[in-house]
Formats: C-alpha cells, sequence, structure tokens
C-alpha cells in the first residue's frame, strides 16, 4: 500500500507589539490584585477581569501552525499558545491547481481579482515559502504555507504536475 504522510510544525514569529501589549497587561494585573487586597467587590471583579485578558492576549499571540499531509489530504491547523488547537484550512489535492515557491512567475497565471490570500507562514524575513492555488467552484485561495521536504516529497509523490520547483 503506497501511503503518503508527512506533518511539519511551524512557529509564527511574535511581533514586536505583542509583547509590549503583554507587558502592559501584566502590570495592570498586578495593579488590579493590589487593588482586590485593599478595596471590596469591584477591586476583586477587575482583578479577574484583568488576569482572563492577560491570559488570553499570552496565548493569542503564541501561534503555531501545524501541516498535515495525509492521502492527498492537507491539514492547516491553528495552535495558540501549545495548548488549544483550532482547523484552519482543510483541502483535498484534488481541488489544488498548482503548489510553486511564493516568489515564482508559475503563480501570476493562476492570480485573479476576487482571490482570497490565507498566510500560514511564520512571517520571518527569507524564510522559504510555498503558495498553493485552490479552486473551489467560483472561489480561488491562496494558502502561504512553509513545508518542509518530506512534505514536499509527499506532494510530488501524489501529484508530481502540480509541483513547481
Amino acid at each position: 500500500m503506497n501511503e503518503s504522510y508527512a506533518e511539519c510544525l511551524v512557529r509564527r514569529r511574535i511581533p514586536f507589539y505583542s509583547n509590549i501589549v503583554n507587558i502592559v497587561t501584566g502590570v495592570v494585573t498586578a495593579f488590579c490584585v493590589f487593588l482586590a487586597l485593599t478595596t471590596n467587590i469591584i477591586g476583586i471583579i477587575l482583578m479577574f477581569a484583568s488576569g482572563f485578558a492577560c491570559y488570553i492576549l499570552y496565548r493569542n499571540s503564541r501561534v503555531e501552525f501545524e501541516y498535515l499531509y495525509v492521502e492527498k489530504t492537507l491539514s492547516v491547523d491553528k495552535i495558540f499558545g501549545k495548548s488549544k488547537r483550532k482547523k484552519a484550512w482543510e483541502g483535498k489535492m484534488d481541488d489544488i491547481q498548482v503548489i510553486a515557491p511564493s516568489d515564482s512567475h508559475v503563480l501570476k497565471d493562476y492570480a485573479s481579482s476576487n482571490s482570497k490570500a490565507m498566510d500560514f507562514s511564520s512571517q520571518i524575513p527569507g524564510a522559504k515559502t510555498y503558495t498553493a492555488i485552490v479552486r473551489t467552484g467560483s472561489e480561488t485561495i491562496q494558502i502561504i504555507f512553509e513545508p518542509d521536504d518530506k512534505m514536499l516529497q509527499c506532494f510530488r509523490q501524489t501529484a508530481p504536475r502540480k509541483i513547481v520547483q
């Protein structure tokens, strides 16, 4: 049986402003803890609200993407703070028109004005990204991701004409 399986985990770069926001919410939470110790119920409510906001902002600023390719199905999961997983996109290889490096001239042939772009890359400058053009019905989607060599090899084994070097 000829099975193709590959998975890859990519961590998104944390934006600079995110660290500043996390520090500010941490300071606000510390102030609210002090306020809760010195005042009544309003201080306690503010303490829990700011603590929850600090937790949510911290978790949502740490994002990873997991690419999973199994038997002609490509799945992208978004992982928040190494604790919460959400399916970001899933598609069959039959719907994918082409997978090419993001700077390839081949992608110009598939570009359209009403296409939607979904970026699942690390957003690190100089990273080797690929773009998959997906057409389902009248909708065109550009999936930007960073597969490793094993995943590219699986793509080549199952659909060699759709992969551009």
